[in-house]
C-alpha cells in the first residue's frame, strides 16, 4: 500500500482512480439524460474541484454544456475557519440559466449553501450540485442534498485528486485518507 506523508501526517490510498474515472463516467451519462437540450452552465468551484469538474464536463458530452470558475475559500490546514472568501468571483450571467454546481466535497455544507443562495439572487432558474464526495454525517445545512454525488464517505480527512492539505496533494491521482483514519 503506497503511504504519503504532509506537514507529517501520513495518508493511505483510500478511493482509487479507476474507481473514480467509472463514477465520474456513470455520474457524465445522467447529466446527459437530465441536461439533453437545455444547454447548462457549469460552475467549478476551484481549486479543488478542477480535476473533477474537467472529466465530469467531458463525460456530459454533447449537451452543449459552458463552464466556468470561481473559487471561495474557506479551509485552512486541516479544518473549516467558519468563514467563506470569495477569491474569485463569477463573470457569468447566470439570469435564467440552469447551472450544475461542481464541487470536490460537501461536509458541513456552509460553502455550498453560500454559493447556491447567491445564484439564486442572481436569477438562476435551476440549481444542481454535483460533488465528487459527501460527507453525510459532517452536513450542518438542511437544505443542501447535492444531486449527484461521486462517493459519500465519512467524516474522514481525505486528500488527493484536487483535495488538498494547504495547497499540497492536490496532484495525486488517488484519494487518500489519514491512515490513523484509515481503519475506522
Amino acid at each position: 500500500m503506497k503511504e504519503v506523508t504532509y506537514e507529517g501526517h501520513t495518508f493511505v490510498p483510500y478511493i482509487f482512480r479507476d474507481a473514480i474515472d467509472a463514477r465520474i463516467k456513470e455520474l457524465g451519462k445522467q447529466i446527459v439524460c437530465d441536461y439533453a437540450g437545455k444547454s447548462p452552465l457549469f460552475i467549478c468551484v476551484l481549486n479543488g474541484a478542477f480535476p473533477f469538474a474537467s472529466d465530469l464536463f467531458r463525460a456530459s458530452e454533447g449537451i452543449g454544456a459552458q463552464i466556468t470558475f470561481i473559487r471561495l475559500k474557506s479551509y485552512a490546514g486541516m479544518g473549516s475557519t467558519g468563514s467563506i472568501k470569495e477569491v474569485i468571483g463569477l463573470q457569468e450571467d447566470v439570469a435564467g440559466r440552469d447551472v450544475i454546481v461542481v464541487e470536490d466535497i460537501i461536509d458541513t455544507g456552509h460553502t455550498i449553501a453560500h454559493l447556491m443562495r447567491g445564484l439564486k439572487e442572481k436569477g438562476a432558474s435551476d440549481i444542481k450540485v454535483a460533488t465528487l464526495l459527501f460527507k453525510p454525517e459532517a452536513l450542518e445545512e438542511p437544505d443542501v442534498q447535492p444531486d449527484y454525488v461521486g462517493f459519500s464517505i465519512p467524516k474522514k480527512f481525505i486528500i488527493g485528486f484536487g483535495l488538498d492539505l494547504n495547497e499540497q496533494a492536490r496532484d495525486l491521482n488517488d484519494i487518500y485518507v489519514l491512515k490513523d483514519q484509515s481503519e475506522s
